[in-house]
């Protein structure tokens, strides 16, 4: 707030400064204000006011601001020796003509600097120029490496007079900043100088002609205000407070013509006012929706219309309301006050509900009334009462509706007025009067033993009175007893006398009064007063409290400070005054300062409370009051000095820079924010991924910003975070994105290698094995347990990762590679299967086997040679001994023998045949040692004999039967299954007897699934069940126990 004031009074000085200088011929103020502000300097949004002719050089001519006609170079301020912060040249102020250009540059040095340095542009005090970079505004940046200088130029093209005024540039560079200002001046508009920091231009005023612009104030009267200050940037508007003052003021004056239209009469020299015949007769305030009055009370319905000669009519539930007069006991009222008509109903009641309409020429408003009924309030209860014989008993009671009637009763019987008893109604107040009158004999003379009229005696809660401490404690006991009784006051075994000035012991007719001045903790006890006349005694004992306020608390202790705020805990009283403790008031203040200023006025019941909207870097004391129901107590001690410091915020960057197999080397950057108090350190803690349990990875702080941890267990997952602390504590931790594994050697062997490489003769082996390991593991190559000949395998090792190659690869180099890491004793191995493949060797011996029809049956061996890997087929061609051409009859055949058909008759055939592997086809392949010749002449085949097979097989189950436990009176099966050749004779027996031919049981089979349906079995068709398969080639037999249940238990 004190920042705003400031910037009020500024502009205020400003605005008087040039009332009192300005130019003389500068426009009205005004008339300025009725003017909408014209567009900042954006390219869509560049008034039309560069339209004028310059005077000055061509428009669009370059000009740099040293440049500028009328600029002494001799009055330019020195900026070698004007250097402050982080400017090596800051721009400087700048003359131009309307329609031309200008440069404005500055540079900073970078060769300090740890971050690029950021830099804005600004006109006025916030208007961002950067979202205004388009056709009028461009804004350049250049480094240059070897000087580190970053040269920043803003370059304003096509000058218009709108753009004249002061501007700034700020230049930051982390915890570093630097500002400075400048002016722009245009010349040859015509027109005075806009105020500073305005990108505006006043339409009405300027002779220059323009394109029509949207009225600000017409947006600023439709939009909401929470878009004020967006569309006051947008226009380029800087004095907010006065934006708001005008659109206050223009509200007001729009309410107030509301209605109303404005024409000028062609016949008469001045306006006249012409009322449209719809709007005279309008409201300018309406009824609300709905009322609510209580029953009773009184009811005021107001409107508010544009003329006040109109008429106006109220209607009830559609029938028009007459007027009952102007007193205030008539039920309804009409008012009028000018233009404002107002209708008053008289002590509403249930009758009153309804809807009520008010009617003009001009329309009409509706509302509707409920009147709620008060519910009944007794505001004095009846009280009970003890007096004497002969004496008046007067009840009395008080309720808030004097209308209701009373109904008075005895032991539940209703009481009626007679000559003894007397009931009256006055207002709210009802009375019970009772007389008695009783007479005696003359002779006799009575004797009223001593009575003590108390409603609780004894040392119950209801028998204890309670003082304040302070007050007067005043005992008045009603007594009787005729003769009048002695009274004796005591307190345990002491007899109570006048001997204190404080106490006072009276005794009158039926009363005995026992006064104690000014009431203190002694005075607490149990009283008894005792009464005795010779017709006997009586006695009462009263317990007697003394309450006080508490004793201040203990002074409050600091737990805890934060930015603005801070935690203060404090001890209870050490007494209570005799009350409970309802609760706390505390109070702070500045350590220089005698104001206190009280935080709560409601009691609060903790005694723990945060105090907050307290200045940062500001010293302050704390004190406490305790409250009970009695007051307050008087302030605790002031607590010790204490100064609200924000934690910082959490350290940046933080990144493992290392990693072994038991230390994790981390790093990371300072906070961004630090606070008003300085840096204590850093803690660094880590804990096993999936636990909450962090630990200290080192006593006490580091002031550096890395860390090396040590004695971590190897091959765990790791978390670790960071904090920084300061006075207020530890800020917000900050941790890595995922958990480090503190390195075990441990090989990567990649997905190819993990089954067997099979690589081509004479091609190059290249492996390369990751790994990790800290301190850099010992490595070890070995083929089928044996070392590598160095000749023939080179080995490359890193820090990650190691190489095996081979130049030229040979069916020798073929066999399991191990490696195997090592790092002091921890160790990992692994291992890599290679196969050098070649082209396989020729098939041998291949013959004809035999000849007919048109056909060739060959037969041939494997290759001693596979290649080192599977023969996949073989390829057979054919070739006539005429041509000595060769067909392909097969391409890939997988048996070594093979029939080649569709042969020519009369052609004599040679055939060859070459292996095939995974590499290719063999070398060489294999010929025929004969040829086949295709007979011409039929010939007589003559088919083979062949054995017959005997298919023939004996029963077997293949699927045995199950015991069962089933419930009677529902249908039960057992299946399983049989094969056999011939089909088997199946038998079904029941504890070894033949049930087939029983009609209780049913027999399926169907695919050697053999099936007994058992219907609605009962307790008696439980027992062992056998199956039996039986044919010529033998029998099988199952048997499984069935358990019939019984339905209901």
């Amino acid at each position: 707030m004190e920042e705003v004031k400031l910037e009020v009074k500024e502009e205020v000085k400003e605005k008087e400064e040039e009332a009192q200088g300005g130019d003389p011929a500068a426009p009205d103020p005004a008339a300025t204000d009725t003017l909408a502000p014209a567009e900042a300097p954006a390219p869509a949004e560049t008034p039309a006011a560069a339209d004028t002719t310059p005077v000055a050089p061509q428009p669009g001519a370059n000009i740099q601001a040293h440049d500028t006609p009328g600029f002494d170079e001799s009055q330019a301020p020195d900026t070698k020796t004007d250097l402050t912060g982080l400017f090596t040249e800051k721009p400087q102020s700048g003359e131009v003509a309307v329609g031309e250009n200008i440069n404005f540059v500055a540079k900073v040095n970078a060769a300090s600097l740890l971050k690029k340095p950021t830099i804005k542009w600004f006109k006025g005090k916030w208007m961002d120029l950067a979202s205004k970079s388009g056709k009028n505004l461009q804004l350049k940046e250049l480094y240059d490496r070897n000087s580190k200088v970053y040269t920043f130029e803003m370059q304003i093209i096509a000058a218009k007079p709108s753009f004249a005024g002061a501007y700034r540039c700020e230049v930051s560079s982390r915890d570093k900043f630097d500002s400075c200002n400048f002016d722009l001046t245009v010349h040859g508009s015509g027109l005075p100088c806009p105020p500073v920091s305005s990108f505006c231009a006043s339409a009405s005023k300027s002779q220059v002609k323009s394109e029509p612009d949207e009225d600000v104030w017409e947006i600023l009267q439709k939009a909401p205000a929470s878009e004020y200050e967006k569309i006051a940037f947008q226009y380029g508007i800087t004095d907010l407070r006065g934006m708001l003052k005008r659109l206050k003021k223009m509200k007001k004056e729009e309410k107030k013509s509301e209605g109303w239209y404005l024409s000028l009469c062609e016949t008469n020299t001045y306006p006249s006012l012409n009322v449209t015949s719809a709007d005279q007769y309008s409201f300018l305030k309406k009824l609300d929706p709905a009322y609510q009055v209580e029953k009773g009370h009184k009811m005021k319905l107001c409107i508010e219309v544009a003329n006040e000669d109109v008429d106006v009519k109220w209607l009830k539930n559609g029938q028009e309301i007459q007027s009952t007069g102007r007193d205030e006991s008539f039920k309804y009222r009409f008012k009028k006050d000018g233009r404002k008509h107002v209708l008053i109903i008289n002590e509403a009641t249930k009758e009153d509900c309804g809807h009520y309409t008010v009617k003009t020429n001009g329309g009409e408003s509706m509302a509707e009334l409920m009147v709620s009924e008060k519910e009944l309030e007794v505001y004095q209860n009846i009280a009970d009462l003890t007096v004497k014989a002969k004496d008046e008993a007067v009840f009395k009671c008080e309720v808030s509706d004097e209308t209701v009637k009373g109904i008075w009763y005895k032991n539940g019987v209703e009481v009626k007025a007679d000559a003894r008893t007397n009931i009256t109604h006055i207002g709210r107040i009802r009375m019970f009067n009772t007389f008695t009158y009783v007479a005696y004999p003359s002779f006799f003379i009575p004797e009223d033993p001593p009575k003590i009229h108390l409603d609780c005696m004894g040392h119950t809660a209801d028998s204890t009175i309670v003082v304040v401490a302070g007050n007067k404690l005043r005992l008045d006991v009603p007594i009787t007893g005729d003769p009048a009784p002695t009274v004796v006051w005591t307190k345990g075994e002491k007899v109570m006398t006048e001997g204190d000035g404080r106490l006072h012991v009276e005794s009158t007719k039926g009363h005995c009064i026992f006064t104690i001045e000014g009431a203190d903790k002694q005075d607490e006890g149990l009283y008894s007063v005792i009464v005795r006349n010779p017709a006997g005694e009586d006695k009462a004992d009263i317990n007697v409290k003394v309450v006080d306020a508490p004793d201040p608390p203990s002074a409050p202790r600091i737990l805890s400070v934060g930015e603005d705020s801070c935690v203060v805990q404090w001890d209870p009283p050490k007494s209570d005054g005799g009350n409970p403790i309802i609760g706390y008031v505390l109070e702070r203040k500045k350590k220089k300062s005698y104001r206190w200023m009280r935080l709560n006025f409601d009691p609060y019941t903790d005694t723990t409370y945060e105090a907050k909207r307290m200045t940062e870097g500001v010293e302050y004391e704390m004190r406490v009051y305790a409250v009970n129901a009695i007051g307050m107590s008087c302030h605790s001690a002031a607590s010790q000095p204490f100064i609200p410091v924000a934690p910082t915020s959490e350290p940046v960057g933080l990144c493992v820079d290392d990693i072994s197999d038991t230390t994790v080397s981390l790093k990371w950057r300072t906070p961004e924010h630090l606070g008003s108090s300085e840096l204590d350190g850093y803690g660094v803690e880590y804990c096993k991924e999936g636990s909450d349990e962090w630990v200290p990875a080192f006593e006490g702080l580091t002031e550096r910003t890395s860390v090396i941890i040590r004695d971590l267990p190897t091959g765990e997952k790791m978390q670790f975070r960071v904090r920084a602390y300061n006075t207020a504590g530890p800020s917000a931790p900050t941790s890595l994105a995922q958990a480090v594994t503190i390195q075990k050697p441990k090989i990567w062997i990649p997905r190819i290698l993990r089954q067997t490489l099979i690589k081509k003769v004479e091609e190059t082996i290249n492996l390369v094995i990751p790994f990790q390991g800290k301190p850099r593991p010992v490595i070890t190559w070995s083929k089928d347990g044996e070392h590598l000949n160095p000749k023939q395998v080179s080995v490359r090792n890193s820090d990650t990762d190691t190489i095996l190659f081979i130049r030229k690869s040979e069916r020798k180099d073929s066999g399991k590679y191990e490696v195997k890491l090592q790092i002091e004793n921890v160790e990992d191995t692994a291992s890599i299967s290679i196969q050098i493949v070649d082209l396989p060797g020729s098939p041998e011996k291949l013959k004809i086997m035999d000849v007919w029809g048109f056909n060739v049956a060959l037969e041939w061996k494997p290759p001693k040679d596979n290649g080192n890997c599977e023969i996949t087929g073989y390829m057979v061609q054919k070739a006539d001994k005429k041509t000595m051409e060769w067909y392909t009859v097969y391409e890939l055949y997988r048996r070594t023998n093979c029939v080649v058909a569709d042969l020519i008759m009369g052609n004599e055939y040679i055939f060859r045949i070459y292996a095939v592997n995974m590499v290719g086809l063999s070398l060489e392949p294999c010929f025929s040692a004969d040829s086949a010749y295709i007979q011409k002449t039929g010939f007589e085949y003559k088919p083979p004999i062949y054995k017959e097979h005997d298919f023939s097989e004996a029963p077997k189950f293949t699927h045995p039967l199950v015991s069962r436990s089933v419930i009677a009176g529902y249908n039960a099966t057992l299946s399983c299954s049989v094969r056999g050749i011939p089909k088997p004779k199946v038998t079904w027996y029941k504890n070894k007897m033949d049930i087939s031919n029983e009609a209780k049981y049913r027999m399926f089979s169907r695919q050697g699934v053999l099936t007994l349906e058992i219907r609605k079995p009962c307790s008696f068709d439980g027992g062992v069940y056998m199956c039996k398969a039986v044919n010529a080639s033998g029998e099988d037999a199952v048997e499984c126990k069935l358990e019939i249940r019984r339905k209901y238990p």
